[in-house]
């Protein structure tokens, strides 16, 4: 009736799954990996909880990252200029164009999100040579003392391919 393209329900309580498949609305599967730090004080500690295969591949990715001249700065959302949210656009814009999709986020929805809700983000810029290349932004849920508590998902881009980037950016 709206016109709507699509809508789309991520984390849905039971009974608003019922009224959507009652109203005929197509079921999404999905899956989620849930990471928990298990005491670890850094990063090093974590890989060697790891079997030697698994702590070996890691290095290896995160080697090439290097070798390739990617250094990561850490932007927290309230740290965020204009410039650095350009880029989230424009990586995650990107990311949609090369997947053979049209961006669906409007500029607005950026400076909406600077706007009202700068303590909920911490941005990653990946950068060679003094250039912004690649981009993870985190949403952060904050505690009742303020600090942040859990990390949700993240949306990833890059305007230039370098391999295994994407772990460097998103995950380690």
């Amino acid at each position: 009736a709206r016109g709507l393209p699509s809508l789309h329900i991520l984390f849905a309580d039971p009974q608003d799954l019922t009224a959507c498949q009652a109203a005929g609305l197509m079921q999404r599967q999905q899956v989620q990996f849930h990471w928990e730090n298990q005491g670890w004080a850094d990063f090093e500690s974590f890989l060697a909880s790891l079997n030697q295969e698994k702590r070996k591949k890691i290095r290896q990715e995160r080697r090439k990252v290097r070798e390739a001249g990617i250094s990561f700065r850490a932007i927290p959302g309230q740290h965020m200029t204009p410039a650095d949210w350009a880029l989230v656009q424009r990586c995650y814009q990107q990311t949609y164009w090369e997947h053979g999709n049209p961006p669906y986020l409007q500029p607005d929805f950026f400076r909406l999100m600077q706007q009202q809700m700068p303590d909920n983000w911490l941005l990653f810029v990946g950068e060679r040579e003094g250039q912004a290349i690649a981009m993870s932004l985190i949403g952060l849920q904050r505690n009742a003392q303020g600090q942040p508590a859990v990390a949700y998902g993240r949306y990833w881009g890059a305007l230039a391919r370098v391999d295994c980037l994407h772990f460097e950016a998103c995950y380690y």
